[in-house]
Order: structure tokens, then sequence, then C-alpha cells
């Protein structure tokens, strides 16, 4: 379990940053963006979890992602080194992938079919859901940028995850506008 006795540390005053495991890095390290991204994309669902109230099963779902995001984020702040590790890291597992398809499924079930694209748009649950799909989508972008940096390793369940995370969102989002029911539909050229 984390313990935290001290805020604030002063070890950041020089714009580096400690990860889990090895040196330092700068605080707009790759690294350091993508798990800040992890981070504003748990913080933007938190948002959105204050309108899911009424949607008891869809705001459980909410609480396991918000958990399993500071997994990521643990994942992430651990990077993967040829040397055997002095304890066992934190990493995403398929497990938690196939319980986001097994949600996404559960929500898409009793959808609307789409007739267009949706706008981010409807109640405030669907609007901040919507936030944070993208959101996670720039975190995804930045994962993906630091599996292909030189010497960098993002294990492909991380990937997955966020992946699938942003495809729970928009699913969500949906389900948070009664059932598709109110999303507000994209009609192309209509305010030319």
């Amino acid at each position: 379990m984390v313990k935290l006795n001290k805020i604030y540390t002063k070890t950041g005053d020089d714009g580096t940053t400690g990860l889990v495991a090895g040196p330092r890095r700068l605080k707009h390290d790759l690294r350091v963006e993508s798990y800040g991204t992890v981070d504003e994309t748990n913080s933007a669902i938190g948002v959105a979890r204050l309108h899911t109230a009424a949607m008891p099963d869809l705001d459980a779902m909410l609480m396991r992602i918000q958990n399993d995001l500071f997994d990521l984020g643990a994942d992430l702040s651990t990077p993967e080194t040829d040397e055997p590790p002095a304890y066992e890291p934190l990493r995403i597992v398929d497990r938690q992938v196939e319980r986001l398809e097994h949600d996404i499924d559960a929500l898409n079930a009793d959808l609307e079919p789409l007739k267009s694209f949706v706008l981010p748009a409807g109640s405030p649950a669907s609007a901040h859901l919507h936030l944070a799909r993208t959101i996670a989508r720039r975190a995804e972008r930045l994962m993906v940028e630091l599996s292909r940096s030189e010497g960098e390793r993002v294990s492909p369940a991380a990937l997955k995850y966020v992946n699938r995370l942003s495809d729970f969102l928009f699913v969500a989002a949906r389900h948070a506008n009664d059932h598709g029911r109110a999303d507000v539909l994209w009609v192309p050229g209509k305010n030319r």
C-alpha cells in the first residue's frame, strides 16, 4: 500500500520527476507526459461521475476504470528494462482489457443504432464522458509514440487497455444520453 506523509518534497523543483525505478526524468519526458495524460483522463472521468449517480451500473464501471487508470499510471511509471526487477511491478493485464470489452458489450446492447457521427453533447454526463474519451485518445497517442521511441517499452496490454478505454467512453457517453435516444448527431454541411 502507498503511504504519503508529505505532499511536497521539493525534489521536482529542478524540472525533473522520479519514476518508480530508474533515473529521474524531465517533467516533459514522453513517459511522464503519457502517465500524466492517463491521470488527466482519470480526473475527467471523476468529473463525469458527478452526473452518473442515477446510473449505478455505469457509475460502478467508471469507478473500476478509475482504479485501473492508477494501475496504468503505475505501469507506465515503472519502465521495463532488461534487468530483473527487485519486486513484481504493477502491470496492466489482459483480464482488465477483457473486462472493458465486456462492459462495452453490456452498454452497447441497448443503444439506438448510429445513423451519423455523434457530437460530444447531450446530457452533462455524456458531454463529460466525451471529454474523457478525447483525453484518453491523447494518452493513447502519447503511449504509442513512447512505445516506438528508442529504448522505451510499453506493454501490449497497456496499449490495448487505453485503446478500449476510449471505445468504452464513447459507448458510455451514448448510454448516458438516454441509451442513444438523446444523442446529438452531426449534420454534414448544415450551417453552410
